[in-house]
Parts: structure tokens; C-alpha cells; sequence
């Protein structure tokens, strides 16, 4: 299967590489045309509001919104999370997909990032995830399923066909989450 990596700022090629090693196509996404060319995305992490600046430039918005709604998945990691939300504390939505309020930077800065190990719900191990000026998540709505958190917070969501996590598995070559986000196409 062809699994799109938003390729706007960001180390998204970690992404392509753990996509690759779960068997998926993964290929880059830049513009509309490629994106209608995929059958799911992955937005990767890196600074919430440079994604968001880059997506309305390349006119990505309004397509990404318009696959979601025509029911193709979606995976966000830290940033990727962020961009989905309906709600920022202290910033802006983008794409309002996901029916979550997220804070931006809530654990803390870069110096503060930390790796974990978060059992995850439907993944028969632990998911090790690296926290680098990590999102978390405030509020979630009825329609969202958390899958799984850490110290007592919401780190994996999942609403229908979209898949989000605070962390960063890719950057250790952890596979479970996207392997789980696949089984989704």
C-alpha cells in the first residue's frame, strides 16, 4: 500500500523508513497531486505552526481535509498531533480533524525530553516513544478512543480512521504504532 509522508519540514524521513520496514510504499508528500495519489498520510513532527505556515502555502489544507472526510487515514506524531486538533491552547488549528484540545510544548522544553516505554492498547508490547517538547493532550471528545497514556495523561488517540501520538516512535525504529495505523487502510 501507498502510505504518503507530509515531507514539509520535519525529520520525516524517519517516517518513510519505519513505514518501509512495516511493509508499506511510503512515498513524499508535497503537493495536492501526490496526496491524491496515496492511500494514507502520516504527518510527521516538528514545529506545529512551520507545518502549518507550509501547508496553506503549498495549498495542502483544504486536500488533506477533503481525503480525511473521503475516509483516508491519518497518523500525526508530536506536531503531526497538533496540526489535527480542533484545539490549541496557545496557538492555532489547522486542519480541526481530531476532536481534542491539545497544549503545545507541554512537557517541557528541549533540554526536559525524555524516552518512554507506553502501552499501548491493541500492541502486544510496549511502544518505547521519545518526548521532545511534546504535546499533551487537555481534553478529548466522545467520538475519541484513548489507546493509551502516560502518567495519567492521553498519549495515543484514535477517532475512527485518525491515529495520533504525542511521542516519536519513529526515532528509536519502532514499528508497532505504524504497523497499527496500516491495519486502519
Amino acid at each position: 500500500m501507498k502510505v504518503g509522508v507530509l515531507a514539509l519540514q520535519g525529520d520525516f524521513r524517519e517516517h518513510v523508513r519505519v513505514l518501509d520496514a512495516a511493509g508499506a510504499r511510503p512515498v513524499e508528500v508535497r503537493t495536492a497531486a501526490e496526496l491524491a495519489d496515496v492511500e494514507a498520510l502520516v504527518i510527521p513532527g516538528g514545529e506545529s505552526t512551520t507545518i502549518g505556515k507550509l501547508a496553506r502555502a503549498y495549498d495542502l489544507v483544504e486536500p488533506i481535509r477533503r481525503r480525511v472526510a473521503e475516509d483516508m487515514p491519518l497518523l500525526g506524531t508530536c506536531a503531526g498531533m497538533i496540526v489535527m486538533a480542533k484545539r490549541v491552547i496557545d496557538g492555532d488549528p489547522l486542519l480541526s480533524l481530531m476532536d481534542v484540545t491539545v497544549k503545545r510544548n507541554a512537557y517541557g522544553r528541549q533540554v526536559e525530553s525524555f524516552e518512554a516505554d507506553v502501552e499501548v492498547e491493541a500492541i502486544d508490547h510496549p511502544v518505547r516513544g521519545v518526548f521532545i517538547r511534546a504535546p499533551w493532550i487537555e481534553d478529548v471528545g466522545q467520538a475519541v478512543d484513548v489507546l493509551a497514556e502516560h502518567e495519567g495523561r492521553p498519549v495515543v488517540l484514535r477517532q475512527g480512521r485518525l491515529l495520533a501520538a504525542s511521542f516519536h516512535p519513529e526515532l528509536v525504529g519502532e514499528t508497532a504504532l505504524h504497523e497499527s495505523f496500516l491495519s486502519l487502510v
